[in-house]
C-alpha cells in the first residue's frame, strides 16, 4: 500500500513539473511555407490555406505564425498537423497591433524612455531619462525637475513590448511530441476581392463580336502570397456581418495582366473558377488574370424607345418632345466558345472605324449569367435615329377611365434600314382600341411595336389606348 502511495505521489509530482514547464517560443515566417491556396469570393472575403514546416520542441510551445493576413478573422483559424503526431491546442492569440513609432510611444505610457538631444554646435549627444505621461493627441514627458510637452529630441526605448509585432502574427499555445512536422493553417480573411471585366470587339459589319474576360484581383489583406494556388467563387454567399475590422492598406499599383485561362465547375449553387498555374499575389496589389476567350459570337442590335405609364393618366403636357432611342447589343451565352457561367462584371464594347482602329462605343454591367441565358448590353443613345412623340387626343370617359391617342414619328439618317422597338408601359387595365400596326403584348403591363424605318427615311406609329385604373 505504501509503495502504491509513493508511486502515485511520484506521478503527481511529474505531472505538476510538466504543467509548470514554461512554453518555449517557436517562430515561423513565410519562408517556412510549403504550399499556399487562396479561394477568393466576390464580397471582400477569402479562404486562405497554407502548409508550413516547423520544428516543435516536445511539450508546451508557443508557435508564432508570422505574415498571416492582417484582416484575418481569428475565430475562423484552424491549425492541424499533416501526418506525424497530432497537436493539442490550448489557446491562440491574433496580434495585429503592428509596430509603428506612435504605437511604440503609446505602449510606453507610464514607463521611462531616454531623450537624446544633440548640441547645436558641437553635435555632442546629451541623454536624459523621462517618464511618458501621455502619447495620444500629443506627447507629455516628466523629467526629474520638470514636465515638457512635445518630443524635445530623439527617443530611445529599452525594448519592444511583446504585444507589438512588426508583422501580423497568429500565436498558438500547443503541446506536441516534438520534431519537425508539417502543419496546415486555414482561416477566413477580409481584404481580398475580385471582379470580372470583359472586352467585346465588334466585327466591321457589327454582326458578331470577340469576347475576352479578365479577373481583376485586389489584395489589401496585409500580407502577400507567393506561388499560391488560386480559386475564385462567383455567387452571393450569405455572411453574418461583424463589426468592421482594421484595414492596413495602401493604394494599389497599376494592374499587370497574365495570360492564364481558368477552368470552372459547379460548387453547390455557386461556380468555382480555378487557375492551374500558381500565381503570386503581393500585398497592396491589383493584378489581372485571363478568365475566358470566345470569338465570332453572333450579336443582335436593338433600338428601343421606352415610354412611361403616367402618360396615359392625364393630358400630356410635353407634346412634340424630341427623343433618342437607346442602343442595345444582345447575344446568347451558348454555343461555340461560350455556353459557360459568366461572373458579374462590366462589359466594354469596341467597334472598328474606317481605318480599322478600335473605338470605344459603350459599356454596361452584367449580373451573374448562367449558360444558355441572354445578355443585353445598353451602349448609349442612337445619334442618327430621332423620335417625336405627340398626344393627338384625350378624353375622360369616367372617373377612373380615360382614352388617349398618340403619334410617334421616327426618322432615320443612317445608311441602312433599321427597326425601332417602341415599348409602352401601360397602367391598370388597358386596351388598344386603334393602331396603325399590330402590337405585341409583352406582359400585363406592357405593349410594344417593332417599327421598320427605311434608310434615310421616316415612319409613323399611331395608336389609341383606353385605360382603367
Amino acid at each position: 500500500m505504501q509503495g502504491r502511495m509513493l508511486g502515485l505521489g511520484a506521478f503527481l509530482l511529474a505531472a505538476m513539473a510538466q504543467a509548470a514547464e514554461p512554453a518555449r517560443d517557436v517562430i515561423s515566417s513565410a519562408a517556412d511555407r510549403e504550399a499556399v491556396a487562396v479561394t477568393v469570393y466576390n464580397d471582400d472575403l477569402a479562404l486562405v490555406k497554407e502548409r508550413r514546416r516547423v520544428d516543435l520542441p516536445p511539450g508546451p510551445a508557443r508557435l508564432s505564425l508570422r505574415e498571416v493576413a492582417a484582416q484575418m478573422r481569428p475565430e475562423t483559424a484552424l491549425l492541424r498537423a499533416v501526418g506525424g503526431q497530432p497537436l493539442r491546442l490550448i489557446e491562440q492569440n491574433f496580434d495585429f497591433d503592428l509596430l509603428t513609432p506612435q504605437k511604440l510611444l503609446e505602449k510606453y505610457v507610464g514607463r521611462e524612455v531616454t531623450v537624446i538631444r544633440s548640441h547645436p554646435t558641437s553635435g555632442e549627444d546629451r541623454r536624459e531619462r523621462a517618464t511618458v505621461l501621455a502619447a495620444g493627441e500629443g506627447t507629455v514627458l516628466r523629467f526629474a525637475d520638470r514636465i515638457e510637452t512635445g518630443v524635445p529630441g530623439r527617443l530611445a526605448f529599452d525594448s519592444v513590448p511583446a504585444n507589438l509585432r512588426e508583422r501580423p502574427t497568429l500565436s498558438v499555445l500547443l503541446e506536441a511530441a516534438g520534431g519537425k512536422q508539417t502543419v496546415e493553417l486555414s482561416y477566413l480573411s477580409g481584404g481580398l476581392s475580385w471582379k470580372a471585366d470583359y472586352v467585346a470587339n465588334l466585327t466591321t459589319d457589327g454582326k458578331s463580336l470577340d469576347l475576352n474576360g479578365w479577373v481583376t484581383l485586389t489584395n489589401r489583406s496585409g500580407t502577400g502570397f507567393d506561388n499560391a494556388t488560386l480559386q475564385l467563387v462567383a455567387g452571393t454567399v450569405n455572411r453574418v456581418r461583424a463589426p468592421e475590422q482594421r484595414v492596413y492598406a495602401m493604394s494599389a499599383p497599376a494592374p499587370g495582366a497574365k495570360s492564364m485561362q481558368a477552368t470552372q465547375e459547379a460548387l453547390m449553387d455557386y461556380h468555382l473558377y480555378s487557375f492551374e498555374q500558381a500565381t503570386s499575389i503581393a500585398d497592396n496589389q491589383t493584378k489581372q488574370l485571363a478568365l475566358l476567350s470566345a470569338s465570332a459570337v453572333p450579336v443582335r442590335r436593338e433600338y428601343l424607345l421606352a415610354g412611361n405609364d403616367w402618360y396615359y393618366r392625364e393630358r400630356y403636357a410635353q407634346s412634340g418632345q424630341k427623343l433618342k432611342p437607346a442602343v442595345f447589343l444582345e447575344f446568347d451565352n451558348k454555343g461555340g466558345q461560350l455556353g459557360k457561367p459568366l461572373p458579374a462584371g462590366i462589359v466594354r464594347v469596341y467597334a472598328r472605324d474606317s481605318k480599322g482602329a478600335a473605338q470605344f462605343v459603350g459599356e454596361d454591367r452584367i449580373a451573374h449569367t448562367a449558360k444558355n441565358e441572354k445578355l443585353k448590353l445598353r451602349l448609349g443613345e442612337a445619334f442618327d435615329i430621332t423620335a417625336e412623340r405627340r398626344q393627338t387626343g384625350y378624353r375622360k370617359i369616367a372617373d377612373n377611365v380615360s382614352e388617349s391617342s398618340w403619334r410617334i414619328d421616327l426618322r432615320n439618317a443612317k445608311d441602312e434600314a433599321v427597326s425601332v422597338k417602341i415599348q409602352e408601359p401601360l397602367p391598370g387595365e388597358w386596351e388598344i382600341v386603334q393602331e396603325s400596326q399590330k402590337h405585341d403584348k409583352d406582359s400585363a403591363r406592357s405593349a410594344s411595336w417593332d417599327v421598320a424605318v427605311p434608310q434615310g427615311g421616316a415612319a409613323i406609329l399611331e395608336y389609341t389606348v383606353r385605360v382603367r385604373w
